[in-house]
């Protein structure tokens, strides 16, 4: 195909599939974000149980945590969205409604997603709360604090400078998993794609284009977890810099 063709193909002109394509692509970042702010709730949450929680409280975190991240994401997806629809419609049949009902795709999506994502984000919240140094904290609370601007200045940023790259891996995964939410009736990124492609009978020159927005979104999610890496070690960068100017340049 000559470049100008697959220009226009894939222009916003009239015959181009760009409007589509970017409408998908900004439900597949909708749906990721929504689903990311999810688990890191869930994350949140399953963490405070392995840390706090009683023995019960732990297996069943343990539980939880073993099965989401061994059973494979469709599979998630698929019992969110047909046993919710299956729930919902016994309700309504309860209730005298006929038919059947069933939760947006957007909704049952960005549960699958969290839900999935919630368990990983688990045990990196567990792990970044294990190399908080528990003086810094005992400190805190002695000068005051209460338990809330302890969590606020004082906590979350010494978690999330340790975990900021697992939750990083989080979200790429996360967005990655928004190309099986065609099963649920949204039409995101790939199914987009797979629209352009059976309607052109050209499947590669859009699933290649299709890729390419993938790679320009995890780019930039790169460069924004990177800032947000380096924001939250702005204490460990300047100690390593002052040790380096006392031992005159030679790092250690």
């Amino acid at each position: 195909m000559e470049t100008a063709d697959y220009l226009q193909l894939i222009g916003f002109g009239a015959g181009g599939w760009g409007g589509r394509l970017l409408a998908g692509a900004g439900l597949t970042l909708a749906v990721a974000v929504c689903g990311f702010i999810l688990a890191l709730v869930i994350g949140a949450l399953g963490a405070w149980c392995k840390i706090r929680g009683n023995a019960m409280v732990r297996l069943l975190t343990d539980l939880y945590t073993t099965a989401l991240r061994g059973v494979p994401d469709l599979l998630v997806i698929y019992l969110v969205y047909f046993g919710s629809s299956a729930l919902l419609t016994d309700v309504g049949h309860f209730f005298a409604a006929n038919g059947f009902i069933s939760l947006p795709g957007f909704v049952a999506g960005t549960i699958a997603i969290g839900v999935v994502g919630g368990a990983l984000c688990t045990e990196v919240l567990r792990g970044g709360f294990s190399v908080v140094p528990t003086g810094e904290l005992e400190a805190a609370m002695a000068f005051g604090m209460s338990p809330a601007t302890c969590f606020r200045r004082v906590l979350a940023p010494l978690l999330l400078r340790s975990a900021m790259p697992g939750l990083g891996n989080v979200w790429l995964s996360l967005l990655k998993d928004s190309s099986l939410l065609s099963a649920t009736g949204i039409i995101e990124l790939m199914r987009a794609t797979q629209v352009a492609a059976d309607s052109t009978h050209m499947p590669f020159d859009f699933y290649l284009t299709a890729a390419a927005i993938y790679v320009l979104m995890a780019i930039i999610s790169g460069l924004l977890l990177r800032r947000a890496e380096r924001h939250y070690s702005r204490g460990v960068r300047g100690t390593g810099t002052r040790a380096t100017q006392a031992l005159g340049g030679v790092k250690p």
